[in-house]
C-alpha cells in the first residue's frame, strides 16, 4: 500500500507531501491544478522514463519519493532482498532527475537501476488511465490479462520453461545444420582432393629419392667413366697406387733393416694399403653395378611430375601434401561428428516437442476455463454499469493441431477480447466497437474482476470518469469502493457521482506566490468534502440545495455496503 508520496521541483508542483490510506482515495480539483502530474510523478517510481522538462523552472534537480507498507507482503520483500536491497516493512523509493543528465533511482537507499524499479514496481502499484486503456486495446496483451485472472501463470511459467528448452534444441539444430551445410560443400571437395592424394599415395622424402636417382641416370656415361678411370689408378694399371705403395711399403722395410729410427708403423702402411684395395674393389662393383634404363627414367619422370602436381596444389612440398592430407581427414571426421550430433539432437527435439506440445494443450485448457469464468464475471459487471445487454467474449484462434510451428512463448492459443456492446450486434474486437464512456466501464468492470485475484496491491484510476456521468457514474463509484475492498485505490475524478464514495478525499489546487504557480494538496474533512462536492455538483455558484445534495449523496455513499 502507497503510504506516502513527497514532490519536490516538479512540473509546476514547487513542494507537495501527500498521505494515503486504505481503501478509496479521491482526488479532485480544477482543471490545470496538477492531479495529472501527480500521477506522472508515480509513474516516474514506476521506472518509467525521465526527462529534463520535468524540472521546475528555475530548479537543479527534481525528486519523487514515495513509502510503501509492505509489512504484509513477504513475497515482495523476498523479491527484494534477493536483488541485494535492504530489507523492512516499508519500502522507500526515490527517484532523482538532473539537468545534468545523472538521473539516479533508489530503494531503500540503495542505488537502482530503471529495470529493479520496473521489477518491484509491478507489485506495488498500478495506474489504470489512458495508458491502460491502450493496455486493454492493444490484443497482444489479452493474453497475459486472461492468465492472471484465471490463475494460469504458474502453468504457463512450466510450458515457458520446456518451450525454452525446445527453442534452444531448435537454435542449436539450425546452428549445426548451417554449419554442417557449409562444412559439407567443402567436405565433397575435400573428398575429392584427398582421394587424388591417396591415389597418389606419396612417401616420406619420395621426390628427394627419385630426383637423386634420376640424377644417376642421366650422368651414366660420366660415373661409369669416373669409376672406371678411378679403378685403375689405383688398381688396375702396372703403376697403379697399389703396385707403388707395396714398393713404398718394401722400401720402409729395408730401411728399418738399417736404421731403426725411422719411425713410421708398418701397421699404418698396411692399413691404408687395405683401404685402398677396399676402395678399388668398391669402384670395381660400382662401376660394373652402373647400367642405363630408359624405362625406369621415363618412370621417374611421370612420379616427379605427378608428385610436382600435388605439392603446386598444396604448398609447395610434400610435407605440406601430408598436412594438407591431415587436415581433410579431420574435416572429414567433423562433419561425420556433425551429422551424429544432429542424429542425436534431433532424437531429444522430438521427445521435447511432444511434452511442449503436451503443456502447451494443457495451458491452452486452462485458459478455455479461465475464458469462461472472466466472460461470467466482466458481463455481470458492465451488465451492473449500465451496460444491460453488452457481452464480452474471448476469442480463441488455436492451432492446437499444429506442428511446431504453432509453439510461441506463450502456448499455442491466440485470443483476444471481443465486444457485443448492444443487443443484436455481432461481438467484435474490443477496440474495433468501444466508445469513450463503454470502454472506461469497460476497463472498469475488468480491473474488478481482476481485482480478486491480482498481485498488486494498489491502483490508481486516472480519467475512469471519460465518457460517463448521471446514474452510471454513481454505479462506476460503487465499483471502486468494491474494488478498494481488495485493493487501495487511488481516483482522480471531475464527478460528484465517483468522489462521494472516497474513504480518503484530497483536494489539489494552485496558487499565485511572488509570482510562481504553486500546487497543494489538502485532505478534506467533513464539511470540506460536502464543500468539494458541491462545486463538483453546482460549479462556481453553490447554493444551499446543491450542498444538501451533496449531504445526500455522501449519507447515500456511507451507507453502500459493498455484496
Amino acid at each position: 500500500m502507497l503510504n506516502e508520496l513527497s514532490i519536490k521541483n516538479f512540473a509546476i508542483i514547487d513542494e507537495l507531501h501527500v498521505s494515503f490510506g486504505e481503501g478509496l482515495n479521491i482526488i479532485s480539483g480544477e482543471t490545470g491544478a496538477g492531479k495529472s502530474i501527480i500521477i506522472g510523478a508515480v509513474s516516474l517510481l514506476l521506472g518509467d522514463r525521465a526527462t529534463t522538462e520535468m524540472i521546475r523552472t528555475q530548479a537543479e534537480t527534481a525528486t519523487v519519493e514515495a513509502v510503501f507498507d509492505v509489512a504484509a507482503n513477504k513475497p515482495l520483500r523476498d523479491k527484494v532482498e534477493a536483488m541485494g536491497f535492504p530489507v523492512s516493512e516499508e519500502l522507500i523509493i526515490r527517484r532523482v532527475i538532473s539537468h545534468s543528465g545523472k538521473n539516479r533511482a533508489f530503494i531503500n537507499g540503495q542505488a537502482a537501476t530503471l529495470m529493479n524499479l520496473s521489477v518491484v514496481s509491478e507489485s506495488l502499484i498500478n495506474i489504470c488511465g489512458q495508458h491502460e486503456h491502450q493496455v486493454i486495446l492493444d490484443a497482444e496483451n489479452h493474453i497475459d490479462i486472461l492468465d492472471e485472472f484465471g490463475g494460469c501463470l504458474s502453468d504457463r511459467a512450466v510450458y515457458e520453461e520446456i518451450y525454452n528448452q525446445y527453442q534452444q534444441i531448435r537454435t542449436q539444430i539450425e546452428k549445426l545444420q548451417d554449419l554442417n551445410k557449409s562444412r559439407e560443400e567443402k567436405a565433397d571437395l575435400y573428398r575429392f582432393q584427398l582421394k587424388e592424394i591417396q591415389d597418389v599415395n606419396p612417401q616420406q622424402a619420395e621426390d628427394e629419392a627419385l630426383a637423386d636417382e634420376k640424377k644417376v641416370l642421366v650422368n651414366f656415361q660420366k660415373l661409369s667413366g669416373w669409376a672406371g678411370n678411378a679403378f685403375d689408378l689405383l688398381y688396375g694399371e702396372k703403376d697403379s697406387a697399389i703396385v707403388k705403395l707395396k714398393e713404398v711399403q718394401h722400401q720402409i722395410k729395408e730401411i728399418k733393416k738399417i736404421d731403426s729410427n725411422l719411425k713410421i708403423a708398418e701397421e699404418d702402411i698396411e692399413s691404408s694399403f687395405v683401404t685402398l684395395q677396399e676402395a678399388a674393389l668398391q669402384l670395381r662393383d660400382y662401376g660394373k653395378n652402373l647400367f642405363f634404363d630408359s624405362e625406369r627414367l621415363a618412370a621417374i619422370d611421370e612420379r616427379l611430375d605427378t608428385l610436382n602436381r600435388l605439392k603446386r596444389k598444396h604448398g609447395g612440398s610434400l610435407e605440406a601434401v601430408f598436412g594438407k592430407r591431415r587436415e581433410m581427414e579431420e574435416a572429414l571426421k567433423t562433419v561425420s561428428s556433425l551429422e551424429e550430433e544432429l542424429e542425436r539432437l534431433s532424437r531429444e527435439e522430438e521427445k521435447v516437442k511432444e511434452t511442449v506440445r503436451q503443456k502447451a494443450l494443457l495451458l491452452s485448457e486452462r485458459r478455455g476455463q479461465a475464458a469462461r469464468k472472466i466472460q461470467d464475471a466482466v458481463d455481470k459487471e458492465i451488465y451492473a454499469l449500465n451496460m444491460p445487454h453488452a457481452a464480452f467474449s474471448v476469442s480463441f484462434k488455436n492451432d492446437a493441431g499444429g506442428g511446431a510451428e504453432s509453439f510461441g512463448p506463450k502456448g499455442i492459443d491466440n485470443l483476444e477480447f471481443y465486444l457485443s456492446a448492444n443487443k443484436g450486434e455481432e461481438a467484435r474486437p474490443l477496440n474495433k466497437v468501444a466508445s469513450g464512456g463503454e470502454l472506461s466501464r469497460i476497463i472498469l468492470a475488468l480491473k474488478n474482476a481482476l481485482s480478486r485475484t491480482g498481485s498488486v496491491s494498489s491502483i490508481v484510476f486516472d480519467e475512469v470518469d471519460n465518457g460517463i456521468g448521471g446514474a452510471v457514474a454513481e454505479i462506476v463509484g460503487r465499483k471502486l469502493k468494491a474494488v478498494s475492498a481488495n485493493h487501495q485505490v487511488i481516483c482522480i475524478t471531475h464527478l460528484p457521482q465517483i468522489a462521494c464514495f472516497g474513504d480518503k478525499h484530497m483536494f489539489v489546487s494552485k496558487k499565485i506566490v511572488k509570482g510562481r504557480t504553486i500546487t497543494s494538496v489538502n485532505e478534506l474533512d467533513n464539511e470540506q468534502k460536502i464543500e468539494e462536492i458541491s462545486r463538483m455538483l453546482g460549479g462556481v455558484n453553490m447554493t444551499r440545495t446543491t450542498k444538501e445534495h451533496a449531504r445526500e449523496m455522501l449519507a447515500s455513499a456511507k451507507s453502500y455496503k459493498i455484496n
